[in-house]
């Protein structure tokens, strides 16, 4: 019941793979991108801000200009070059020793508009006009985003077929020791039976990518207004995704930190903590949360434990089971007086990829004054909330490893 497509993959040769690919432009600042650009990079496509000195503000015209004409001189150069044929693709990720397989498709814009691509997160209309000036200005999805679809055993084969019986068109390991793996399906046999399997999958859901998503969707409909020809099979119409099986993938814990206890000493926080949550003190030693409701906290230089207790939140309600709203409703506003995650300055987030003791760095350096490490949101729970259509808290879900920008775009022509 969802719409997708092979297409005409703009991509790097296989000796310019590794240098050319680069992480996604909203996981490093512009000083990060500028240390890390190689050559080819496609850092210089996605964060230009980088090619000036000082590096410029992200936002101007200067900067946008400069991504086209970067990617221009990317392809004139050779370090990416279009298929001849529409294609899909298989890219697979290798982190801690597990593989997750994602099929590369282009996705149909209407689907998003119709809640078949189904969402869990809010968007932000500024994050979204910038992600739109980019795909308008180069008229093509520089980076995929990173949807999920219901695992199916048919699926399953045909991705299995490719992999064992094919080399793999790029096989590097970055920087950071993850693993990436890329196939090329041209059988026109095989197309025709993914398309035809993914018109029986009922959706997708986006797992990562909300801003790249809508900013898509939004210059698909700007691009039909403006033909009156439309039909609704225009490469216009879609937009780049890697699709993986929901069973395959695996959420890490996004944690946070306070700058201040408002206005409480650690002691008076402990106290007020008891109301709600079963308290223990576990001392020096990092604690890890060991299962839902379970958070660890760290204070004053020592690690605690708090359960919440039966009847403080609601496992029949999607939303309401979530230890993120139970974090925030209980501790974050009702203690420390935090009302707006998305605005208060007083927060931060950290991706469980950094580990907790990045937590306590930064609390024992006085930048914070607390920490709250939280369990895992599960595949079950966001596929269960974006059903219902309900949307999670800020900062829910942090998925690991991310896709790997520049390994294949998608031109709208």
């Amino acid at each position: 019941m969802v719409r997708i497509k092979p297409f005409k993959g703009i991509r790097p040769p296989k000796e310019h793979a590794a240098e050319v690919a680069s992480r996604p432009y909203d996981v490093l600042n512009s000083e990060e991108a500028s240390k890390e650009a190689t050559e080819k990079s496609l850092l210089h496509i996605i964060k230009p801000e980088i090619d000036f000195s000082p590096i410029a503000d992200e936002h101007c015209a200067e900067v946008y200009d400069k991504a086209v004409e970067n990617f221009k001189k990317w392809r004139e150069k050779g370090w990416l070059v279009q298929d001849d044929t529409e294609k899909y693709y298989v890219y697979a990720q290798t982190m801690d020793g597990r593989t997750q397989y994602g099929l590369v498709a282009a996705c149909h814009f209407d689907d998003y508009l119709t809640g078949k691509i189904k969402k869990h997160e809010l968007t932000r209309p500024d994050k979204e006009e910038d992600r739109m000036i980019h795909v308008r200005n180069q008229n093509a999805n520089i980076e995929p985003v990173f949807f999920s679809y219901p695992a199916d055993a048919e699926m399953d084969r045909i991705v299995r077929g490719v992999v064992e019986n094919n080399a793999a068109e790029y096989d590097f390991t970055a920087a950071d020791g993850f693993r990436h793996q890329f196939w090329v399906i041209g059988d026109p046999a095989v197309q025709r039976r993914i398309t035809e399997i993914f018109e029986q999958i009922p959706a997708l859901y986006v797992a990562d990518g909300h801003h790249r998503t809508a900013a898509a969707a939004r210059v698909g409909q700007e691009k039909m207004k403006a033909n009156p020809a439309h039909t609704g099979d225009e490469e216009y119409c879609f937009f780049l995704a890697v699709i993986f099986p929901d069973s395959q993938l695996k959420i890490i814990d996004y944690n946070r930190l306070v700058k201040d206890l408002n206005g409480l000493t650690p002691e008076q926080l402990l106290a007020a903590l008891e109301k709600n949550f079963t308290v223990k003190d576990k001392g020096t030693e990092i604690y890890h949360p060991t299962e839902l409701h379970n958070f660890a906290m760290y204070l004053d230089g020592r690690w605690y434990s708090l359960t919440a207790k039966a009847g403080t939140y609601d496992d029949n309600d999607p939303i309401g089971v979530l230890d993120v709203t139970i974090l925030s409703n209980l501790v974050l506003d009702e203690l420390l007086g935090i009302k707006d995650l998305r605005t208060d300055k007083r927060i931060d987030f950290v991706g469980g990829i950094r580990g907790l003791g990045e937590l306590q760095r930064r609390v024992d350096s006085g930048e914070m004054q607390v920490a709250f490490a939280l369990y895992p949101v599960s595949m079950k729970q966001l596929i269960d909330i974006a059903d219902t259509g309900n949307i999670m808290p800020p900062k829910t879900t942090w998925f690991e490893p991310k896709l790997r920008s520049g390994l294949v775009i998608h031109s709208l022509e």
